[in-house]
């Protein structure tokens, strides 16, 4: 699997993410008939992962969970829904 980076191809949605959300940083991938959204905001880490022909594999979600999230499933909270999946990471804030 590889994740190719399309950002460039979905600039509205970028920009319409950037404007109402608490994200600074959004990035838009393919992954084959897949695409893969990630979000970066202050206090949590998102990821959309969107198939609108068939069911998320869970093979894609571990990848995209390995690759863009460098964690565990145990951290995350998952919401599996027809033709989607949404995981959620919480930022723990580190004391100086």
């Amino acid at each position: 699997m590889k994740l190719i980076d399309i950002t460039n191809s979905h600039l509205k949605l970028v920009k319409e993410q950037l404007a109402n959300t608490d994200a600074f940083f959004v990035k838009v991938y393919s992954l084959g008939q897949t695409t893969v959204i990630y979000e970066d905001a202050a206090t949590h880490k998102d990821v959309l992962i969107i198939n609108r022909k068939r069911k998320v594999k869970q093979t894609e979600i571990d990848f995209v969970v390995h690759r863009l999230l460098h964690t565990t499933s145990e951290d995350l909270d998952i919401i599996h829904a027809d033709g989607f999946v949404e995981i959620s990471l919480a930022v723990k804030k580190t004391k100086l």
